[in-house]
């Protein structure tokens, strides 16, 4: 018997269903990243609303999977970062951020399946989301400009829109469980 025999007719349906799912929220990452105030050295973006609502609303899997991609996206030139694509986008200022949303993407979509619904549990997988994009970003940055630096430039002036886009998230997430049972 060989691997694909032991697969249900339905398994290449699926696989193609979540591919289109992933690019389609790739491109959501896309415009998120577009929708900028401009700041230095890291733009002010809608990315961590999106990674945060992605996280919640696809899980684990299917978000940490759209963020390999979209950096994929990125590294071979298209322009789906917020200044651009290209590789050297993994080497630079804001590579860190990129790395800590991925982190942030898997862990709060298995922190948000756990909760169940749970008001303060959800809100509080976002915060932590938040948490370690910061985390990676500034410690990333901090190798171009100082961590005095990074936490001036990279953290301290995004703490209260982010703090916001986690309420966002959270009550995206919250709003459409019901949707998803009905």
């Amino acid at each position: 018997m060989t691997a694909t025999a032991a697969l249900p007719a339905t398994a290449p349906r699926m696989l193609m269903v979540k591919g289109a799912l992933v690019l389609s929220l790739t491109a959501v990452l896309a415009v998120s990243a577009h929708v900028q105030v401009p700041f230095w050295p890291v733009p002010m973006t809608l990315q961590t609303l999106a990674v945060l609502a992605i996280a919640g609303l696809a899980g684990p899997a299917v978000a940490g999977a759209a963020m390999l991609a979209y950096i994929a996206e990125g590294a071979a030139g298209l322009p789906v970062f917020a200044s651009g694509g290209g590789i050297a986008y993994l080497a630079g200022p804001t590579a860190g951020y990129l790395a800590g949303m991925t982190v942030a993407a898997v862990l709060v979509g298995a922190l948000v399946r756990r909760a169940n619904g749970h008001v303060l549990a959800t809100a509080g997988a976002m915060l932590l989301g938040i948490a370690i994009t910061y985390g990676a970003g500034a410690a990333w940055l901090a190798q171009f400009v100082g961590m005095d630096k990074a936490f001036a430039a990279g953290v301290a002036p995004f703490l209260l829109g982010d703090a916001v886009k986690a309420a966002l998230a959270a009550a995206l997430v919250l709003a459409a469980k019901p949707l998803a049972r009905g």
